[in-house]
Order: structure tokens, then sequence, then C-alpha cells
């Protein structure tokens, strides 16, 4: 299924600070980054819940949030990108 997960972060400390990075590396390890804080996901149920719980377990629930959207048609029919789109469809050929 595509997702896509954003969050907000509070960084006023060094510990946010911390936490910002760490949540950004484990949603790269799910998708890739399309916006500073907004990252596209192709994943299956089980590495939803997996994802979900290494969010969970990494934020402050009373100064961070991060949002989950399912993609029901999918990326390609529910994504219109203005400007620089950086997403890389990893699902279709690749020419290298």
């Amino acid at each position: 299924m595509d997702i896509i997960i954003t969050y907000d972060i509070n960084t006023e400390t060094r510990e946010g600070r911390r936490r910002l990075r760490k949540v950004a590396e484990i949603c790269l390890n799910y998708g890739q980054r399309v916006q500073f804080s907004v990252f596209e996901c192709s994943v299956s149920e089980m590495q939803l819940d997996q994802l979900l719980h290494q969010l969970e377990e990494e934020i402050n629930i009373k100064s961070d949030s991060v949002r989950m959207y399912r993609l029901p048609g999918g990326r390609s029919a529910l994504v219109s990108a203005l400007g620089r789109d950086s997403y890389i469809d990893f699902c279709g050929p690749l020419v290298v």
C-alpha cells in the first residue's frame, strides 16, 4: 500500500533535534523523502505496523506529531506535484 508520513517534531531542545534525525532515519528505511518532513512509502501491512511502532517508540507524544495517510488508489492516481518533484518510482523500470 502507498502511504504518506508527515511529522512535526519539537526541536527546541537537543533531545528534540535528536528525535527529529531519528524519525527521518526511520522513515528513510521505508520510503523516500519528498519534502523536509514528508515521506512517501510503499509498504506491506507488516511493514506499516513496524514503521508505526518504531515511530511511536521514538517520538515524545506530548510535544511531537506524526501523521500517516493511506493512498487507496496508489500514488500515481492521487498525487500531483508542482515544482521540483524528487520522487523516484522504484517499482517501475530504472535506467542506470
